[in-house]
């Protein structure tokens, strides 16, 4: 593969995205360094039993833990379709490692550790340093300022030709806006710093919100608390429900407005009195470091204006981002992303001009609001990603995403949806995984040999 040219490129973060891109980037010919916060690698997957000093997250001075992971969190995707395309997530026969296909979060965490080792990004990854400051200078490249965390000395400001960040979006908590929160003599936590159930024993908790982990810590909860109330707005019914299967789970919709003697008023007209309010609300995209004198903003979790979301026209192509859509595979999108962006670094694949990059954005935008989808909603892909995907993969002279992927996506968000309790442990996709398999070998020839003898 032939480049153009060369580049010196900080990635900021060393998860599942940073290190994926830092590979891309590698292999296009590029000279890389990963400034990563924490004393290892893998992002959110490092799961700590510690928690922040403010439970809800919102104290600015808080001292932040940077994982969200509960202790008994197992990822709610597949392993098949989880993985970087080239470097399949299948079980290997290894002391201690998870073999199930829906494995808890170490599984992921020894995966990514793998994934370093076998492509040497290790040695590019400077552990412990936390980037204070990442601004473009007037020569045109990009200070980047940083400071061990350990010792707080800021080290010597260093210039790169171009900055990715892959900070993540799972640290900075989004909290509901709750009346009458100020008076409300109760507990507060976000997900953020939930670990594990016991705190909630025998309590009165409601739980606010409707995505996975929802699901999850609502069903873990109920097994000690005495009552969980769950506010979402996916329940329409307008009354009260038991969720079926549990004596102590009801569902409400959204919340009207909480008081000074402890009760939480729902919107169905129903009231209890609460312990705890508990928010699964999600999270806010947060680049603290990052000075583009206003150009790159977040405006209600718009991180924009974003081609595609990825380059800032006006910085295009030495400032990006990866990792900022939702509802997606992740990992297989983030690494597509830093594909494109390491080919159109090194001058190997060309970007729109400025002004049609813009017109692009305006279009999104404009259709967006035309359909009456909130800011919010920016980066949520859902059905569109593996069109988005496509386009990633065509821009960057690689094959479309494979069919047997794409089919056990959507199965699996549907058992999740439909069956919650038990998708994790039980399916009906194998001839599905025969497929993921036979393509796998690629990549994995020893697999060959183990379908022979499992059949």
């Amino acid at each position: 593969m032939a480049q153009n040219s060369s580049k010196n490129v900080a990635v900021i973060g060393a998860g599942s995205a940073g290190l994926v891109t830092a590979r891309e980037l590698k292999r296009e010919g590029h000279s890389v360094v990963v400034f990563e916060q924490e004393n290892q690698l893998g992002g959110t997957w490092v799961y700590t039993p510690a928690t922040e000093s403010d439970p809800v997250g919102i104290d600015p001075n808080r001292e932040i833990v940077h994982s969200s992971l509960y202790s008994s969190l197992r990822v709610n995707l597949p392993r098949e379709v989880m993985g970087f395309w080239d470097y399949p997530f299948v079980a290997k026969k290894k002391p201690g490692r998870d073999p199930r296909r829906y494995p808890g979060h170490g599984e992921v965490l020894n995966y990514l550790n793998d994934f370093a080792v076998d492509f040497g990004i290790i040695g590019v990854v400077r552990f412990g340093m936390e980037v204070g400051f990442v601004g473009k200078m007037e020569n045109g490249k990009w200070k980047v300022s940083c400071r061990k965390r350990e010792n707080d000395v800021m080290f010597a400001n260093e210039e790169y030709d171009a900055v990715v960040i892959c900070n993540g979006h799972y640290t900075e908590p989004r909290i509901a806006d709750i009346p009458g929160i100020e008076v409300w003599p109760g507990k507060q936590i976000h997900s953020h710093n939930y670990r594990v159930p016991d705190p909630f024993r025998d309590q009165v908790v409601v739980l606010i919100g409707g995505a996975a982990s929802a699901t999850d810590i609502s069903r873990e909860i109920a097994e000690v608390a005495k009552e969980v109330h769950i506010s979402s707005r996916s329940a329409t019914s307008g009354v009260p429900m038991k969720l079926p299967g549990y004596d102590n789970i009801w569902l409400h919709n959204m919340i009207e407005a909480v008081g000074s003697d402890g009760g939480v008023n729902f919107q169905d007209g129903s009231k209890i009195l609460a312990d705890i309010i508990l928010h699964c609300t999600g999270y806010k995209y947060h680049f603290p470091f990052l000075e583009t004198n206003g150009i790159v903003t977040v405006d209600d979790n718009r991180v924009g204006p974003l081609y595609k979301h990825v380059f800032p026209p006006t910085f295009a192509p030495s400032l990006s981002f990866v990792g900022l859509p939702w509802k997606v595979i992740p990992f297989f999108l983030c690494e597509l992303q830093s594909k494109w962006i390491a080919g159109v670094l090194s001058g190997r694949i060309s970007l729109p001009s400025k002004e049609d990059m813009n017109a692009d954005i305006e279009a999104f935008y404009s259709s967006m609001a035309a359909s009456c989808i909130p800011k919010r909603y920016t980066h949520n892909m859902d059905d569109s990603q593996f069109d988005y995907d496509d386009w990633l993969a065509a821009e960057c002279g690689s094959p479309p995403s494979e069919e047997w992927r794409k089919q056990m996506y959507f199965i699996s968000r549907k058992n999740k949806k439909t069956l919650p309790e038990t998708y994790r442990d039980e399916w009906d996709d194998d001839d599905l995984i025969i497929q993921a398999h036979e393509d796998f070998v690629k990549y994995i020839p020893e697999l060959s040999q183990e379908q022979k003898l499992s059949r």
